[in-house]
Parts: structure tokens; sequence; C-alpha cells
């Protein structure tokens, strides 16, 4: 049993869905700090001007967990963010296919950024046609030690190996999951390229850009087929 284990970011890139293909249960690593300014409340689209940051503003208070980080909809981030959708990608091939999927999501009242986030990987999981099993970490006896955190995820649901992000050495104990006889592999993602709005190929940016130029495709591109 292969597991993958991964904070919930906002609109992810290609990598994060790649991640969660290869793996045979993703666990949402929701019960951990949230980080400012990183990838859990935002995400870039193209657009004629180059990239462009979406922001879900949040109230955050140090040291909350993800789950715990409430959206501060006193800020009307929700129409804008569809807006950016409609004026960087309308004329895409496929942005019709997916326009009022986003309509429903940002008319919705979300209170945590924990739930838009886990509505919107469901929403690329189905479009990739990604099969794979998620887990709230946050259902799961954990230890807090980040090591012996992934450890105990990979046991409780009896993982024998577990798929770290390729800079994972960097944070985790191996002769930790050496002792525990689970093997670590790591990410070897390389991004495909493919025709976008704008010029030069980009990438890094929201899985959706990828959606909305190829639509059915995309699954197959993800997979380099």
């Amino acid at each position: 049993m292969l597991i993958t284990i991964h904070q919930p970011q906002y609109l992810p890139w290609l990598g994060y869905l790649d991640k969660i293909d290869k793996a045979d249960v993703f666990v949402i690593l929701d019960n951990v700090q949230f980080k400012k300014n990183e990838w859990q409340n935002r995400n870039r689209i193209k657009t004629a001007q180059g990239c462009q940051w979406i922001t879900v503003p949040v109230l955050y208070r140090f040291p909350e967990k993800i789950n715990e980080v409430m959206i501060n909809n006193r800020a009307n981030w929700s129409r804008k963010h569809l807006q950016a959708l409609i004026t960087n990608y309308s004329k895409s091939t496929y942005f019709d296919n997916y326009k009022s999927v986003f309509e429903e999501i940002f008319s919705r009242n979300w209170d945590r950024l924990v739930d838009i986030n886990i509505e919107i990987i469901k929403f690329l999981m189905d479009a990739l046609e990604i099969k794979t099993k998620l887990v709230m970490a946050s259902d799961l006896k954990l230890r807090e030690e980040p090591t012996e955190r992934l450890i105990d995820i990979c046991k409780a649901l009896n993982g024998n190996r577990y798929l770290a992000g390729k800079d994972g050495s960097k944070y985790m104990n191996l002769e930790l999951f050496d002792k525990e006889g689970i093997e670590v592999i790591f990410q070897d993602f390389k991004h495909p390229e493919y025709n976008q709005l704008f010029g030069e190929f980009e990438p890094c940016m929201s899985t959706i850009d990828l959606l909305f130029n190829y639509g059915d495709n995309s699954p197959q591109i993800l997979r380099g087929k």
C-alpha cells in the first residue's frame, strides 16, 4: 500500500495532483500548523501580463492549525477569483466545460479554508480521473513529531511504502522509516509542456490552467501519454 501525505492547497499545481495519482491513499494533512504566504491559501494562474497570484484572505492567528483557519469573508474575494478566471481563461478551448463548476464553488459561503480546498481537490481529482482514496489526518491518532506523524499515518493505513516530495529527505528521519519497515519513495515529477494562452509555456500554474486548455485530454497530459 503506497501512502502519500500533503497539506491541503488552494487550486493546487500539477505536481500535487501527480503525487495523489501515484498513491493508493492520499492523506490530507489538515492538522498541522498553517503557513502564511505559502500554497495553502493561494496559487497562480497565467494572464496576458504574466503569472498572477489569487489569494484567499484568512483570519489567521499563530499557531492555528490548517483546519482551524477561517476565511476573511469581509473581503469580496470569491467574486474576484471567479472574475479572474473568466477574464484570463474565457477564450481557452474548454473553459465553458468547467465554468459552471467554479461559479457554483465561488457562490457558496465558505467559512473554513480547509473546506474549499478539499472541495477543489476532489473536483480536480475527478476531472483528471484520479481514483486515489482520500483520508483526513485529523481523523487519525498521531504523534506530533513530523517524522513520527508520517510513520503513524502509514501504519494506521497499513501502508508499507511512503511517497515523499522530492525534498522530503531534508526534513524526514529516514532511519525511523527503515526501522518501521516502511519504504520511502521520492516523487520525480517532470512537468509536461502544453499549449497555453498568452505566449510561451509557463510551468507550475494551477492545475486549472491545464483543464481550461485541454479538457478531457488533461489526464493523458498529466501522465505523459
